[in-house]
Formats: structure tokens, C-alpha cells, sequence
């Protein structure tokens, strides 16, 4: 009997909190901060242009408040994103993400940024699957 594979769709955190690329990494950590998030993708006329993380936030040395005002979130992050669509194949996507030891990836539909998913979701899914509740 033959099932259809499981998606990254099933365990995305859907409709992530992003920011904008000239925000200023102040109000990155307070996303971060306040939605208990490590990853925010990045985006610039509503299209996806990096991802920043919080390892990105503390190198990018903002322990000065000024700085933390003058940095943006596009001088911080990274501008190599691995993205998939929804429908890209769990295994796929978490051997993907092990191989390059990415902390998430984001999940397009098109030009949108529709969810994220990161190792906790791996680790949501691999808790389900080992239960038996996927």
C-alpha cells in the first residue's frame, strides 16, 4: 500500500513573524524577544530576501543601544536562504537541513512566505512520528 509522503506543510509553523530589511535590529531582538522566536525571515517590498537569527543579532555586536539602532536586519542576516514549498517532502527537507546544519528553512508558496520550519518543528515531527500520530 503506497501513502503519500509527509510534507513540511504538516509541521511549519505557519505565518511566521518576519521583518522588514531596513528595520533596525533593535526591533528584531524585541520580535524575537516577545514571540520567542530564534528566526525571522528577512523581507524587503514584501519579497523574501535573507533570513536573520538571533546567532546573526549577538555577532552583529548591538550590545551598545545605539548601534543596536543603527544596524539594520538586512546588514545582519544572512542572504542564503534555503526555502521549499509546501508541499516539499518532510524527509527531504530535514535531511536537507541536517546536511548543511540549517536551523530552519522557510516555506514559499510562490513569491509569499507562508510558514517556517525550523529544528523545533523537526523535532514536533519526529516526536509524532515516533508515537505513531503522523
Amino acid at each position: 500500500m503506497w501513502t503519500a509522503p509527509i510534507t513540511v506543510e504538516k509541521y511549519m509553523t505557519r505565518s511566521p513573524h518576519s521583518i522588514g530589511a531596513e528595520q533596525p535590529l533593535s526591533r528584531a531582538q524585541a520580535l524575537m524577544r516577545e514571540h520567542d522566536v530564534r528566526h525571522l525571515p528577512v523581507l524587503h517590498g514584501g519579497r523574501l530576501v535573507g533570513i536573520l537569527t538571533d546567532r546573526d543579532v549577538r555577532f552583529a555586536d548591538v550590545a551598545r543601544d545605539d548601534a543596536a539602532q543603527l544596524v539594520t536586519a538586512g546588514d545582519a542576516m544572512a542572504t542564503a536562504v534555503y526555502a521549499v514549498a509546501p508541499d516539499a517532502p518532510l524527509g527531504e527537507v530535514a535531511s536537507e537541513m541536517a546536511a548543511h546544519k540549517y536551523g530552519s528553512t522557510v516555506v514559499m508558496q510562490g513569491h509569499k512566505v507562508v510558514g517556517i520550519f525550523t529544528t523545533v518543528d523537526a523535532c514536533r515531527a519526529l516526536a509524532a512520528l515516533l508515537r505513531g500520530d503522523a
